[in-house]
Order: structure tokens, then C-alpha cells, then sequence
């Protein structure tokens, strides 16, 4: 009896130590893997968005919190990186030119990396890659995709100005034609996709993300039709010249690797609006 009460101590010693070391070794990798990213010593870095882009930065109506996506990630960049996350807001028409002259350190509001804007910024890795599709209204029935949409000069889209979702709306959907009086601005996503819900417009471009976002905010409303009508890669933008750039790429990546973006996407995505 003493024999097997003893055999199993130390079966169960045993057990218990591989559990700890394996542990210890999951931490220590852990630890590693935080230790070779750059430390940025506590240092401010003042981050804007535009509160208008569901889910990835927005006023949750709940709580009256902004929250999102994006919110979670750069905070997260904060802490890998021992910096400071210092929240401002702007509109989207003034983020761009803000951040070149450096009244912020770093901005996002969904923005896709693209040749024109690289010439006024520096872009991050990208962090999500996204497609455009149509959001209209949960009756819609005149059309299920963008040529039948052209086709029908009564129907009207809905955008924001210098956005992707716009272009998309003019070279894509569209004549080529940017001032087309189709075509009515926002200046922001969320008034374009209320007054489509009013009847006051026809159909909002809209990331697959944002369209989840919207349809779960507003249940039996909305629906998207068609596919998608481009693909685009969304990055952190940076006054030119920024020491900040290489550090939240490297921070990116390390998100990718373990995949905190990837439980991102669930929350924001998925569960959020269950």
C-alpha cells in the first residue's frame, strides 16, 4: 500500500513539474518574444482617429465609450512597445494633413495604404485586409449588383470625400466621374448609412468588416448584395520621417505571429454585436 501511495506521488510530482516547466518555458518564450521588440521607455505617443468608422473606432452607444478595433490594437502596440497611447479625435478631412505636420505622432480611421497618400505620410505594415462591398437597405430588390446599379440613373450612393469607399463608388460602380450627382457626401460613414436607412439614399460602400458592424448594430435593416469590389490594405499612418514607424511594424508583426489580431477580428467582428 505504502509502495503504490508512493508510486503515485511521484506520478503525480511528476505530472505536477512538467506542468510547471511548461509553464515557465511558455512564459519565458512569451517574455522573449516581448523582449525583442524595441522599449520605448514609457514615451507619449499622441494617437488620433475619427470615432466614425464601426467597428474599428467608434462611440459604443452603450457605454458612450470609444471603442474598437483599432482602439485595442494600438493599445496593445503600447503596451508590447512601454509607451503611452495619448487618445485625440479629428475628422477624417483633416487627419491626413494633421498627421504630416505633426500635430499627431499616429492616425487610423480605416485608411488604405495607396500611392497618393504615401507621398504625404509614412505608412505602418498594413494591418487587415479588406474588400468593398454594397450596403442597402434590408428590402432592397432593384438591384443585386453594381452594373444593375449604374444601369438605374434614379438610384444614389452615399460616401465620405477622399475616401477608398468613394473612388470605389465612382471609377468602379460609376461613370469615372467624380463630381457625379449620384453620388452624395458625408462626412461620415455612419450619417451616409442612416440616411440610406431613412430612404434618402440608395447604397453605402462598405468594407466587409464595417458592413458586419453596421448590419449587427442595426438588426433586420441592412444587408450587402453582390461581391466585393476591391481589395485594400488598411495601415497606420505617420508624420514623414517618423523614428515610430519601424517599432509598431515590428509590433505588428509580433500581433500576427500570436494572433492577437486574429482574436481582434473575433471580438470586433463576430462577438461584439451578437
Amino acid at each position: 500500500m505504502h509502495r503504490i501511495e508512493g508510486e503515485l506521488k511521484m506520478k503525480w510530482t511528476g505530472k505536477a513539474c512538467l506542468a510547471i516547466l511548461a509553464t515557465l518555458l511558455t512564459v519565458s518564450a512569451a517574455t522573449a518574444s516581448s523582449g525583442s521588440l524595441p522599449d520605448l521607455k514609457g514615451k507619449t505617443v499622441v494617437a488620433v482617429t475619427g470615432n466614425d468608422y464601426t467597428p474599428l473606432n467608434f462611440v459604443d452607444p452603450k457605454t458612450g465609450k470609444a471603442v474598437g478595433w483599432e482602439y485595442d490594437a494600438v493599445n496593445e502596440i503600447g503596451r508590447r512597445l512601454n509607451c503611452t497611447i495619448d487618445w485625440k479625435v479629428c475628422t477624417w478631412d483633416t487627419m491626413i494633413s494633421a498627421i504630416r505636420e505633426g500635430q499627431f505622432d499616429v492616425g487610423m480611421d480605416g485608411i488604405t495604404i495607396n500611392e497618393k497618400r504615401k507621398k504625404q505620410v509614412d505608412f505602418s505594415a498594413p494591418y487587415m485586409v479588406s474588400q468593398q462591398y454594397m450596403l442597402v437597405r434590408a428590402d432592397e430588390d432593384r438591384f443585386t449588383n453594381e452594373k444593375e446599379f449604374s444601369a438605374n440613373k434614379k438610384l444614389l450612393i452615399g460616401s465620405q470625400p477622399g475616401t477608398t469607399n468613394f473612388y470605389v463608388g465612382v471609377y468602379n460602380v460609376l461613370d469615372g466621374d467624380e463630381s457625379n450627382p449620384r453620388i452624395k457626401l458625408f462626412e461620415n460613414f455612419g450619417a451616409a448609412v442612416q440616411a440610406m436607412v431613412a430612404g434618402d439614399l440608395d447604397m453605402v460602400l462598405m468594407d466587409a468588416a464595417s458592413s458586419r458592424g453596421y448590419i449587427g448594430a442595426m438588426p433586420g435593416k441592412l444587408k450587402t448584395v453582390g461581391g466585393p469590389l476591391g481589395t485594400e490594405e488598411f495601415g497606420f499612418i505617420f508624420t514623414p520621417g517618423s523614428d515610430l514607424v519601424a517599432p509598431f511594424n515590428q509590433a505588428i508583426e509580433s500581433m500576427k505571429k500570436d494572433g492577437f489580431l486574429d482574436s481582434l477580428n473575433t471580438k470586433w467582428f463576430y462577438e461584439y454585436n451578437k
